[in-house]
């Protein structure tokens, strides 16, 4: 209900921000362009937040998935069938974890069937991670084999790939670093070029007409009407802020699957690189080229 109120908040202030933008700085379009930008940052906001608060939930169903797999794996050793295992220990605390347990613990007191009440299990939790090895824990107790070796094989499994996640991101830390200075280097160069290079370029003009290439035919059949009318770079602004966008949009995704092996992950970095620069060049453009 919370992230709901928080979704319907950032809509309704997204909106009230376009709203006020377009009422009051109607004549005003880089004004109006850095407000609208501003808006769908407010509303993009929660559904970021939302991705990220679930890739943290993941993380902490993982581990105490870990701790429940192996107290399961402790439980089922002394002798005690799987099934009646999990009810005993549905009471312990999982965390995160606890309503699915409940939930299973329950369905196996109904009669339902352990491997369709694990399958149930694996499904709501919703972790890849879980679900493989609910797959595997199905899989021996229909075969009937040592169930208590695969739990615990499962358990350390499951501890490995959690250490393993950590370790690459902890190693990835740097390339994070990275990533964001480069693409607030490369905002930079693209600035320069924007406001310092491109207006050198107008004195092209004077040079035979170059600068009205892109005007109209009449200037290539008329070179001498266009001497001085140089190189408009405001035709320059769009492109290079569409150039900025793409790269932010990829350069978000591929630092998410380096650092956390999932495009998912990268979208928070996305949104964090994308809006980022829209503001910054709408900003740039609003306060370097004057307001109003």
């Amino acid at each position: 209900m919370g992230l709901k109120k928080m979704h319907w908040a950032g809509i309704i202030a997204g909106s009230l921000i376009i709203f006020g933008s377009v009422f009051f700085f109607r004549d005003n379009l880089q004004m109006m362009l850095f407000l609208i930008g501003l808006a769908v940052g407010v509303m993009a906001l929660p559904f970021v937040a939302n991705i990220a608060l679930e890739s943290r939930e993941e993380d902490k169903m993982n581990q105490m998935f870990l701790e429940f797999a192996r107290n399961l794996a402790e439980s089922v050793a002394t002798g005690t069938p799987i099934s009646k295992s999990i009810v005993n220990i549905k009471k312990k605390n999982y965390g995160v974890l606890n309503p699915y347990i409940e939930k299973l613990a329950n369905q196996i007191e109904m009669g339902i069937p352990i491997s369709t009440a694990l399958e149930t299990f694996g499904k709501d939790a919703g972790s890849l991670v879980i679900k493989r090895a609910i797959a595997l824990i199905r899989e021996a107790e229909r075969a009937g084999g040592e169930i208590d070796y695969i739990l615990e094989s499962t358990a350390s499994s499951i501890a490995e790939i959690d250490k393993l996640k950590k370790e690459r991101k902890s190693a990835m830390y740097n390339l994070v670093i990275q990533g964001y200075i480069i693409f607030f280097i490369f905002i930079g160069i693209v600035l320069i070029m924007e406001f310092k290079l491109l207006p050198l370029t107008a004195s092209v003009g004077s040079f035979g007409g170059l600068g009205g290439f892109g005007s109209d035919m009449s200037s290539l059949q008329n070179p001498a009407a266009s001497v001085g009318k140089g190189i408009d770079t405001e035709q320059f602004t769009q492109p290079f802020l569409f150039l900025l966008l793409a790269q932010g949009f990829f350069a978000g995704l591929i630092i998410g699957k380096l650092t956390e092996g999932s495009v998912k992950s990268g979208i928070k970095h996305s949104f964090i690189l994308m809006i980022t620069a829209y503001l910054i060049s709408t900003g740039s453009n609003l306060f370097l080229k004057g307001v109003g």
